[in-house]
């Protein structure tokens, strides 16, 4: 695969196929394939190899081989490949965020801003790489000493969704790799070629052959099922939707299998009667819009105090109003296309249930004529308790925006979902802002700031939008496992 352009990857399938295995593509055991499509057009991209079953054998065989190979590599060693991979992803930036925008079809800002927060992975778990260590003390008893060792947790696989293919793929896969645990990919059947690229990147950086591998498929459970019934797959990590989380965490107990989940969430976006409007509007265009509001983070019910209801609406509507929607790689575009039909579909039945309710549109941008996914950018004023879009994941530029006096009632209300995963708060005052937040049920909260993902910072849900976190110091801790030794030393 050559970095240096897309065409290898985007215009025509590999000579030798696309299953990544053991340093090198090839084609499915059974030579089966599946169609990826641009969600610009409806038209397709290419036939991509389709792994299955003994795809997934195969692969768990050569991240077993190369586990203790790798376990042994230093950390200094394992941290100057992902330093390298760091660095090869900014210099082929443009290249990867094209590749980004034709099979998801997010606006080219946004996936050039995509490729920059997924290479800050390498870069920052190449530091923590060098940073696990163990610990010597003396029994409090006296008589022996506590040998704490951190060691691999062993052959890791992953599942990451179709919203950042390029992100998504290195939060996993770095902190994997600088723990010494091997990989397993799989990702989502719509961008495939995402991952291809970041596998090609890594062994350009000198990765060795089986400690990455990516199998590309459109028959998931066959692959997933395989390697949570493999006892060497012992840590499991997955990035998507709560119910088919709930799923995989029943798969994963038959062998009880450490598990990491990033899942749904449904994130209130909160103005209060101080806050300043205009840089509310500012954060809520990036907590709702970024990636088209195909994010798991993305602001999903606003709640506004009545008294700058009506200028926070103005002013928000019209930033919504005056969206370009398009090809990502238009001029000017700043909203791309939906993934798929399938999520138009939702998304406009999401907004019809609000209308019928007595919910009234407030702004609206527009979609080019022609063939693609689009859906414009609303504004939903008058959204009753009762509409869906409260209460559902919308997955789309739709803002339905509904206003409160009293904070206590507010917090029921933001509150009132199963999910957890983030919120946002705006207020000049620093104490209402933060009491506000504390009282918020969400992993994660944007304290007047509209973005909130960062790889030196902990990013997960609580209630069922999740199980541990991902980034941060935490994120490499996912891939670790304590060993403690009582040392009887002679003193």
């Amino acid at each position: 695969m050559n970095l240096a352009g897309i065409d290898l990857l985007a215009k025509a399938p590999l000579a030798d196929g696309d299953v990544f295995l053991v340093g090198r593509p090839i084609p499915a055991a059974d030579g089966r394939t599946y169609p990826v499509y641009d969600p610009a057009t409806g038209e397709l991209i290419r036939e991509v190899s389709a792994a299955g079953a003994a795809d997934a054998r195969a692969a768990t065989e050569a991240a077993q081989a190369a586990a203790a190979g790798w376990r042994a590599t230093p950390p200094r060693r394992r941290s100057e490949i992902l330093h390298n991979a760091f660095t090869l992803m900014r210099d082929h930036t443009d290249t990867l965020a094209r590749l980004i925008v034709l099979e998801n079809g997010k606006a080219y800002r946004d996936a050039v801003a995509e490729v920059g927060y997924a290479a800050e992975f390498f870069r920052w778990f190449a530091e923590e790489a060098v940073r696990v260590g163990s610990a010597f003390s003396d029994a409090p008893a006296g008589g022996y000493r506590h040998v704490v060792r951190r060691q691999p947790v062993g052959v890791t696989a992953f599942v990451t969704p179709w919203n950042f293919p390029a992100a998504m793929a290195t939060r996993k896969i770095a902190p994997a790799l600088a723990a010494g645990c091997p990989v397993l990919l799989k990702p989502a059947p719509e961008t495939p070629l995402t991952a291809l690229a970041i596998a090609a990147l890594l062994t350009e950086a000198g990765l060795p052959a089986g400690l990455l591998n990516v199998l590309p498929t459109d028959r998931a459970p066959e692959v997933v099922s395989v390697w949570l019934g493999d006892e060497r797959v012992r840590k499991f990590s997955f990035t998507g939707s709560t119910a088919t989380g709930r799923l995989l965490l029943a798969q994963a107990a038959a062998n009880v299998v450490n598990v990491t989940m990033e899942l749904g969430g449904n994130a209130p976006f909160v103005v209060c009667a101080d806050a300043d409007v205009d840089a509310a509007v500012l954060g809520a265009m990036d907590a709702k819009m970024r990636g088209g509001g195909e994010v798991c983070i993305a602001a999903n019910r606003f709640y506004v105090h009545a008294d700058v209801a009506a200028e926070f609406t103005e002013k928000f509507g019209a930033a919504m109003a005056a969206v370009r929607t398009g090809p990502g790689l238009a001029e000017g575009v700043t909203l791309g296309p939906m993934i798929n039909a399938a999520a138009v579909d939702r998304i406009r039945a999401l907004v019809a249930d609000a209308l019928s309710r007595g919910a009234r549109i407030a702004a609206q941008g527009e979609v080019p004529d022609g063939p693609g996914h689009f859906h414009p950018a609303t504004v939903l004023v008058d959204v009753p308790d009762d509409a869906r879009l409260l209460h559902e994941e919308i997955f789309g530029p739709v803002a339905p925006v509904t206003t409160f006096t009293d904070e206590d009632e507010m917090l029921t209300r933001a509150n009132a979902t199963v999910h957890g995963l983030a919120s946002y708060v705006y207020s000049r005052d620093v104490g209402r802002a933060l009491r506000l937040a504390e009282r918020l049920e969400a992993g994660m909260v944007g304290v007047n700031r509209g973005l909130l993902s960062d790889p030196a910072a902990p990013f997960g849900g609580v209630k069922q939008s999740g199980l541990g976190r991902e980034g941060g110091r935490e994120g490499i801790e996912a891939f670790l496992e304590t060993q403690y030794i009582a040392l009887d030393w002679p003193l």
